[in-house]
């Protein structure tokens, strides 16, 4: 574990600790220590600068601290591309940039998870949650730390599941499903003549929220698989609390498990492109590596007159990441056929959200379910 190093007012020697990022952020060169006296401006300024700001100060003035950072960050948003695939990367680089900057604000965990400044809230059930027992201290970003403090609050209440009737808990780090349109997709597609009486396949499992889905309409066995350990933990605990009707078996870290199923269903990540924070990979996937390896991957998975189910988003098209033409020519080169596609247009806020430098993109965006079977 890399290790940062500081010096505190009037402290007789240099103090370190080690760093964690869950972004693999490398650990920043130039360690300040700050408190309340240090103004936003300055702040902003030494950020653009690759100085970190460990803050000493009050809780809450370090949350003000950071949005008073982010604005000024934002007032200078990213500029329109020549083209929809230019836009995105622009926006990528503000995105990435703005990260940075919101990241250079640090706080320091003691042991056990105790974060000892003035009037700052217990953290330590929700940093063992993420980062699981731990005795000495570490340095983390304080948006890192809101962001556990917020999957935590994820896990604790839930997301209501309407194909469910149920609530899922998403631990931190594993996408949850606040977007609905996937998940009604695979709940009221026609089920293969046989995948009700037998073997079910659920590709990149997350939460456990498809493989339940499955379970409750009467496929007689389902098993779901991820390649996140944090994944299957949660699918675990998410079954054994959601009790469904048949069994589902969570293995892993892989995609394909052995054997052969009358179905297989995997919601790949909808955007082939980088992801710069372990959330972001239940969206981004570099050059679709996920997507292909279904693809490619799925005929040798499959029982006679069974399907494989993708659920996919067109957003990658609008974006000008990928072509359909691209991906039917994938499907055709995987060997396999299209039998039938739903569709569902979007219902999350930012497809409405006109100040978004995306909305165009979004507001077009068609979620689809493939039914794919062998040519």
């Amino acid at each position: 574990m890399s290790t940062i190093h500081w010096t505190e007012p009037g402290a007789p020697a240099p103090r370190s600790a080690p760093w964690h990022s869950e972004n693999a952020t490398p650990p920043p060169r130039r360690v300040i220590a700050v408190d309340e006296r240090l103004t936003a401006a300055t702040a902003h300024r030494l950020a653009c600068e690759g100085t970190a700001l460990l803050w000493r100060g009050d809780y809450p003035q370090a949350q003000q601290l950071l949005r008073a950072m982010t604005r000024r960050v934002d007032r200078k948003p990213p500029r329109p591309g020549d083209g929809p695939a230019r836009s995105f990367h622009s926006y990528r680089r503000f995105r990435t940039h703005r990260a940075r900057v919101r990241g250079s604000l640090l706080v320091l965990l003691e042991g056990a998870h105790g974060l000892r400044l003035p009037r700052a809230p217990d953290v330590r059930r929700a940093c063992t949650e993420a980062y699981g027992r731990r005795s000495a201290p570490m340095a983390v970003s304080l948006t890192e730390l809101l962001g556990v403090i917020g999957a935590h609050q994820w896990r604790t209440e839930g997301v209501w599941v309407p194909a469910l009737g149920a609530r899922i808990h998403p631990h931190y780090g594993v996408f949850s499903p606040v977007r609905g349109e996937y998940v009604d997709l695979v709940a009221r597609a026609p089920l293969p003549p046989r995948a009700g009486r037998r073997t079910a396949f659920d590709l990149g499992t997350g939460t456990g929220v498809l493989a339940a889905v499955l379970a409750g309409r009467g496929v007689e066995r389902v098993v779901a698989t991820d390649a996140s350990p944090r994944a299957l933990d949660c699918a675990r605990e998410n079954l054994r609390r959601l009790h469904p009707a048949g069994p589902v078996d969570v293995r892993g870290p892989a995609l394909f498990p052995d054997g052969r199923a009358d179905l297989v269903v995997c919601n790949p990540p909808w955007i082939p492109a980088r992801p710069t924070s372990a959330l972001e990979q239940g969206v981004y996937d570099p050059g679709g590596r996920m997507l292909r390896d279904f693809l490619y991957g799925l005929p040798a998975h499959l029982r006679p007159g069974g399907e494989g189910w993708l659920v996919l988003s067109d957003l990658a098209e609008h974006l000008g990441l990928r072509t359909r033409g691209a991906l039917l020519a994938d499907v055709a080169a995987a060997g396999l056929r299209v039998v039938a596609r739903l569709d569902t247009g979007p219902r999350h806020p930012r497809a409405r959200d006109t100040a978004d430098p995306l909305h165009a993109a979004r507001a077009a965006e068609v979620t689809s379910l493939w039914r794919l079977a062998p040519a």
